[in-house]
């Protein structure tokens, strides 16, 4: 099984849509492994956007993402990180297609909703950046028992 980093941003708690997205990826069939509501400092924020330090969006960006509380997340099931890609959607909202969280609920890219890994290798650094080993749960699904 693979997993994936998704990140809800300070913008989908001030508009409280946070259940709505996470139900979309439950819906889909993924497992959530790893849960917390968090107040990401600006050294946090560098070193998971350490690949845009030297872009000029990147001051915005870390404010962004440490101007209220975000939701961090571990995702878990076959082919995790392309999933939740083609569910989240483009990042730039304009190419965003309805359907995809970004194209229902972004209006602007600079504002974003949501992160997720955008490859496996990025999803492992990205979980250990966010999360200790023990707060990952391994549980047994048995919602096969229920239908």
């Amino acid at each position: 099984m693979e997993r994936s980093f998704v990140m809800l941003k300070p913008g989908v708690l001030n508009r409280r849509i946070a259940g709505e997205i996470i139900s979309r990826l439950e819906k889909k069939g993924l497992k959530l492994v790893g849960l917390k509501l968090m107040q990401i400092t600006a050294e946090l924020a560098a070193k998971h956007y350490a690949e845009h330090k030297d872009k000029s969006f990147f001051s915005d960006l870390q404010a962004y993402i440490t101007s209220g509380p975000v939701v961090a997340m571990v995702w878990e099931g076959e082919d995790c990180v392309s999933i939740v890609r083609k569910l989240v959607g483009s990042t730039k909202v304009a190419d965003a297609q309805p359907g995809t969280i970004r194209g229902d609920y972004a209006l602007h890219t600079n504002l974003n909703i949501i992160h997720a890994s955008d490859a496996p290798k990025s999803a492992e650094r990205e979980i250990a950046l966010f999360f200790r080993p023990d707060e990952i749960i391994d549980w047994e699904d048995q919602a096969a028992r229920w239908f």
